[in-house]
């Protein structure tokens, strides 16, 4: 099942580096299907995608691809993959053969719309040779871009709640999320809706009020947290980490390098406390912040700090045990009573997994060799939380989080220019920060074997966007297209 999750999750992961990549490069759309063996692949790859029956997908990778691409993975891992990506787009349409210049050497670019969200997508075929035009590898390019054949009319507030949905409606009775969402102008909800189940074991249906992991959008409180602390100047963002961690956390060789900027921008060099040692003990051993410190104190850097950029989840744990040493509580007491409090997120926290928490979901991820085709995440994950990922909460609490953020009840306006600076590779303090067509766009997305989430805040236009599901990929995609509608507003 992890290979499958692997090679699934490798089709679809190009949001930043081939977004970037493709805003250097000139592309035109020719809407006509290819005739000849190409016409030939590109319906029959499409057909299967559509319908990716065990004897389809089969029949495909044994007549279609080469040896190679058919080595590439277990049989099995090709069928799941085919369900991936089917259960993703919710089938895809043919639109247009793309060129680049400069071209694209062994790369054969198909423009497709998806039926889940209408939204372009791109699979970047790799052909083997040009006489009977053999597959020998498949990509699938989130970002492509508007076809230039195609002219996006702008759209007013209306229309995007009414295609938002439209979608929403879609992907809910597809199946193809399970979860809430919200979309806000300030403090005015235009939209939302939950779907699906927070249970499958009991039946229980997701509600607005319904609970979710929100795996990496944790790291948005711990910045929060760092900006709070350094604006009562009890810490400074250039302060090395050996200031504030002593050497059961990190040897003094690598700390006395990284400061905290660093941290906060994932740039310190450090890794991922998720070790091999980690994955075989027990997730029952990891409740409190000093249980993951045998994983912690192992990492070492990948580069000089300051040089580079790598995500760290390890990173953003030692800012959980700075904010522990320097504010004198707990972690977990500090952002509870520092951001939940004044934010009024009284549905939101950090609780134990085998904690019984009323209103919060059960993670979910596909699994054919299960009897019901999904799997509990109850043992992927460990027990307790971290400063990096695995608080809970709901659509309307991150709505009034982002509301707190905008109104100057959690930090200064001056410290939030700071935090929602874009530094490096595109990363504030503990926010993912991006300049849209319509201004600034800050947030955080999250995901894990059965988590998604998504929060974007528009600081000028006004516009928020939640979404949270007990699906893997399950919010990311619908946030993602309600972002590229409204930013049609402008």
């Amino acid at each position: 099942m992890h290979r499958v999750l692997l090679l699934a999750l490798t089709l679809v992961a190009f949001p930043a580096q081939t977004a970037h990549a493709q805003a250097q490069e000139n592309y035109s759309d020719d809407p006509t299907m290819p005739g000849g063996h190409l016409g030939e692949r590109l319906r029959s790859l499409l057909s299967t995608l559509n319908s990716p029956t065990p004897e389809a997908v089969e029949r495909f990778m044994a007549e279609e691809c080469t040896e190679g691409f058919r080595n590439f993975a277990s049989l099995e891992t090709h069928i799941a993959t085919f369900g991936f990506l089917h259960r993703y787009t919710g089938g895809a349409d043919f639109h247009s053969i793309r060129t680049y210049t400069p071209e694209r050497e062994r790369e054969t670019v198909v423009i497709v719309k998806d039926r889940n969200y209408g939204a372009w997508r791109a699979f970047r075929l790799f052909i083997d040779e040009r006489e009977t035009y053999l597959l020998a590898g498949l990509l699938l390019d989130r970002y492509p871009g508007t076809p230039t054949d195609v002219e996006l009319p702008t759209l007013g507030e209306a229309e995007v709640i009414d295609e938002t949905r439209r979608i929403v409606d879609r992907i809910c009775a597809n199946d193809a999320f399970s979860g809430t969402v919200l979309l806000a102008r300030g403090a005015e909800v235009l939209y939302s809706h939950a779907c699906g189940e927070a249970s499958k074991r009991f039946g229980v249906p997701i509600d607005l009020d319904t609970r979710f992991n929100l795996s990496s959008v944790t790291k948005s409180f711990t910045g929060t947290a760092i900006v709070q602390l350094a604006e009562a100047g009890v810490l400074s963002y250039d302060d090395p980490l050996s200031d504030h961690v002593d050497e059961s956390w990190l040897p003094r060789d690598i700390s006395s390098r990284i400061r905290l900027h660093h941290l906060l921008t994932h740039t310190s060099g450090l890794g991922d406390y998720y070790t091999d040692e980690y994955g075989d003990a027990s997730r029952e051993l990891f409740r409190r912040l000093e249980d993951f410190k045998p994983h912690v104190v192992q990492d070492t850097l990948a580069f000089e700090p300051g040089s580079s950029f790598r995500y760290s989840n390890t990173g953003i744990f030692l800012l959980g045990v700075v904010i522990q040493n320097v504010s004198g509580v707990s972690y977990f007491d500090y952002v509870r009573n520092n951001i939940f409090g004044p934010a009024g997120m009284d549905d939101t926290g950090y609780f134990d997994r085998d904690e019984p928490v009323r209103n919060v979901a059960i993670g979910y991820y596909r699994d054919a060799s299960s009897a019901s085709g999904w799997r509990e995440d109850t043992f992927k994950l460990p027990v307790g939380a971290t400063p990096a990922t695995q608080s809970y909460s709901t659509v309307g609490d991150l709505h009034r989080y982002a509301l707190a953020l905008l109104d100057g009840k959690l930090v200064s306006g001056s410290s939030l220019e700071v935090m929602w600076r874009r530094y490096g590779e595109g990363d504030g303090y503990g926010f993912q920060v991006h300049q849209r067509p319509i201004g600034l766009a800050v947030g955080h997305t999250g995901g894990s074997w059965g988590a998604s989430s998504h929060l974007t805040i528009y600081p000028e236009a006004g516009y928020i966007v939640v979404a949270l599901s007990n699906y893997r990929t399950g919010a990311s995609p619908l946030v993602e297209r309600i972002e590229q509608l409204i930013e049609r507003t402008r």
